[in-house]
């Protein structure tokens, strides 16, 4: 950059902060080896036959310059799920299906345009209203209620339902996705949205409690009941359980690996103690416990399944006193468990 005029390197400054072209820089006075240089050097990047600043993030500057190069387009399905911080979880992309990991964009219908499905850009021909679109960071993407939708009108169901779970938790109302479905009433896949929509529950605290709910009812298991709390005689025990089933005394746990993780052998330890502790109140409440992690939900789900109707005959038979419960609502968001924004939306 210091090789530029001072002229030039004050309009280029002034202007790669959003994508350009290549005859953009020519007209500001830059040769072929200048942009060249300039790659190199870090100081642009190029994207989509565009160029941007080289100090953006890469995944920012790539998702602006395919935006650009698509004019009038806006942000949408699981791109505009990861800059808005929704969860999404896809164990098996479909090899006939565009993949996740593009830059997705939905464009109002035109005879120009058609839709388009590459390694790179996904671009999506569809209506679009003033509600379905939102602004972040100088970007416009669709809605979190409009984004929700239309990923669940493109995942499985059982992955579909760990998207709106997280929506309806962190920022999306009932009624907002109800006036989506209303929109798209005749759109592609909107029946496997509506079926998704119907099974949601905020509740939920993990993409794998909202992945193995789905497979217990696609099992012909009860509905659970999600995040019940026992009392223990005195007070009301501290912790909530993932699933419980009343009539079975029965309680399920949805144990992803994070749960243990800790930065040193000490620390994980104590989870471990901590968790036998609990396992142990909740065992003195005279219940079925029943624990899975994703390798059971994902790859043994019939076995699963058979457990916990093994676990459902146990607590048919046990004696003992009835535990006394509670459960928070679905329709209270105060009483719901804290869910923030994973790490890395699309695998949380």
């Amino acid at each position: 950059m210091e090789k530029l005029g001072d002229e030039v390197r004050e309009s280029l400054e002034a202007i790669i902060g959003g994508p350009v072209r290549h005859q953009d820089l020519r007209r500001l006075g830059l040769a072929d080896h200048d942009v060249q240089r300039l790659l190199r050097n870090k100081a642009l990047q190029r994207s989509h036959r565009r160029y941007i600043d080289g100090g953006l993030e890469e995944w920012s500057a790539t998702i602006r310059c395919a935006q650009s190069a698509h004019p009038r387009s806006v942000i949408s399905h699981f791109t505009a799920a990861g800059l808005c911080g929704l969860r999404i979880w896809n164990d098996q992309p479909r090899d006939d299906h565009p993949p996740e990991t593009a830059v997705w964009l939905t464009c109002l219908p035109d005879a120009r345009r058609r839709n388009q499905k590459r390694d790179d850009v996904v671009l999506r021909r569809a209506g679009l209203t003033a509600a379905d679109l939102q602004r972040l960071d100088g970007l416009l993407l669709t809605s979190d209620a409009r984004t929700t939708i239309d990923l669940a009108r493109e995942l499985p169901i059982d992955q579909a339902v760990v998207t709106v779970d997280h929506a309806l938790a962190r920022s999306v109302t009932r009624a907002e996705i109800e006036l989506v479905l209303r929109r798209q009433r005749r759109w592609p896949g909107v029946q496997r949205a509506r079926a998704a929509v119907a099974v949601a529950d905020p509740r939920s605290e993990s993409a794998l409690e909202s992945f193995a709910r789905v497979r217990f009812l696609q099992a012909g298991l009860p509905l659970p009941v999600l995040q019940a709390q026992f009392w223990d005689g005195r007070q009301w025990m501290g912790e909530r359980v993932d699933f419980w089933w009343p009539e079975f005394r029965t309680v399920a746990e949805a144990d992803g690996l994070a749960k243990f993780e800790a930065p040193t052998p000490a620390q994980r330890r104590r989870l471990l103690r901590r968790a036998h502790e609990r396992d142990q109140r909740l065992a003195d409440r005279d219940l079925e416990l029943v624990h899975f992690g994703w390798e059971d939900a994902v790859l043994k789900a019939d076995e699963l399944v058979a457990r916990l109707r093994a676990a459902f005959a146990r607590g048919k038979r046990r004696t003992g006193t009835e535990p006394t419960w509670r459960t928070t609502s679905p329709d209270d968001p105060a009483l719901w468990p804290i869910v923030t924004a994973p790490d890395h939306p699309l695998y949380a």
